[in-house]
């Protein structure tokens, strides 16, 4: 077993993760785990984009987009500040080097998926996750306070007096670590690798919901689970691949085998899902279909090169012919129960991104809002680390003697 001291330590290295470190102080000395390899996390699978509040009178619309969607189970106090805080979100990634699509005259372009009532997702191509983790690593790489250790799992927390000082984790070679931290934070991810048929990568098991139960720390809403209504039909085992609502959100339309359209494609995403099983169940059949045959080529082939490559890799031309699509577990609304400030129930213990749960989903996740909701929070997360620790800093003693 091998003892380790660090200021923060970070279990996960998507977005949330890395944006976490990033905003935390040169003067922190902090640690970060990837349960495998950094190419690994969801993060990077994100395809439609991230929104952002395109001016003040979107707001009251994108408020209610996301209640809606939600059905209305969303805390507000963490809505409002995920759409105020979406601009300044935003003009951070361009000033690191995201490369958001934009207009001729050097605009934001948008685009539109289920649920909005009208366009005010950002993005890149159809890749939109990569290129923002991505980026976000490449700045953290170069943080010398930072250190990265890949296939390194958490396996438990450490706790003195019911006070989180750290956690445990195992390297690929079997060593144990003591991983001792003034502040931890969870950015595990989400539990699609408890499924049979999911988007997320298999690794993604719930690990740090799991540990938080076993050691009394609030959960929140465990049942509610996502399904993404568009993904790839395939008899091949392994991830699902998903098929962006952007695609939907610029013309592409669900058919039945009769090649008639069966329901309004920017409904909600559960309702769109449900409407798909009722259909299979009717006609008795494994899939329905999604034609692009509305949408222009050039928008294919320049807003959704990754899909068109892959579809084509299953051996369908989406230029030509409706592809087939099934639903599958896509993102977990649910987890660890934290603050606006992302605080678990348990002390210096922090959680972020998909494996926290801040209300801002409700009971069904508006698209686009995951991303965006993974930055602001990882942000304030940091900020409130920040401040703690300069608090305990100037009162260290009476800090141990009420932890220690």
């Amino acid at each position: 077993m091998k003892k380790l001291y660090y200021d923060v330590v970070i279990a996960g290295c998507g977005v949330a993760g890395l944006y976490t470190a990033l905003h935390l102080g040169a003067d922190k000395r902090i640690l970060m785990l990837s349960k495998e390899d950094l190419e690994s996390c969801d993060s990077m699978l994100a395809q439609g984009g991230i929104c952002v509040l395109r001016d003040e009178e979107d707001y009251d619309s994108y408020f209610e987009d996301t209640m809606r969607a939600g059905h209305y189970e969303n805390r507000r106090e963490s809505v409002d500040i995920m759409i105020r805080g979406s601009r300044s979100v935003i003009d951070h990634l361009l000033a690191l080097g995201v490369r958001f699509e934009k207009n001729p005259d050097g605009t934001l372009a948008y685009t539109r998926e289920g649920a909005h009532s009208r366009p005010r997702i950002c993005f890149h191509k159809d890749i939109t996750g990569k290129e923002i983790t991505t980026t976000l690593l490449s700045h953290v790489k170069k943080l010398p306070n930072v250190t990265i250790m890949e296939y390194t799992t958490m396996t438990d927390i450490l706790t003195v007096n019911g006070c989180c000082h750290g956690l445990t984790a195992k390297t690929a070679d079997g060593e144990t670590l003591h991983i001792y931290a003034g502040d931890t934070v969870l950015a595990t991810g989400g539990i699609g690798g408890l499924y049979e048929h999911s988007t997320n990568f298999p690794l993604l098991t719930g690990d740090a919901c799991r540990i938080a139960g076993e050691h009394g720390i609030e959960l929140e809403h465990m049942d509610y689970v996502q399904i993404h209504p568009t993904c790839l039909y395939s008899k091949k085992p392994g991830r699902s691949f998903l098929i962006s609502e952007s695609a939907r959100g610029e013309g592409a339309v669900l058919l039945n085998h009769k090649g008639e359209r069966f329901v309004d494609e920017l409904l909600p995403r559960d309702v769109v899902t449900k409407a798909i099983h009722e259909e299979m169940e009717k006609e008795v059949v494994d899939f329905e279909y999604l034609s692009f045959e509305k949408v222009p080529e050039e928008i294919i082939k320049g807003h959704f090169p990754n899909i068109y490559e892959r579809c084509l890799e299953e051996g369908y031309d989406i230029c030509k012919e409706p592809v087939p699509i099934v639903p599958a577990q896509h993102y977990f609304m649910g987890g660890v129960h934290v603050d606006s400030n992302s605080q678990t129930t348990m002390e210096h213990l922090y959680a972020v991104g998909e494996t926290s749960c801040n209300g801002v989903h409700g009971k069904n996740r508006l698209a686009s809002n995951s991303l965006l909701e993974s930055l602001i929070f990882a942000k304030r997360a940091a900020a409130q680390i920040e401040f703690t620790q300069k608090g305990r800093e100037h009162n260290e003693s009476n800090y141990n003697a009420a932890c220690c």
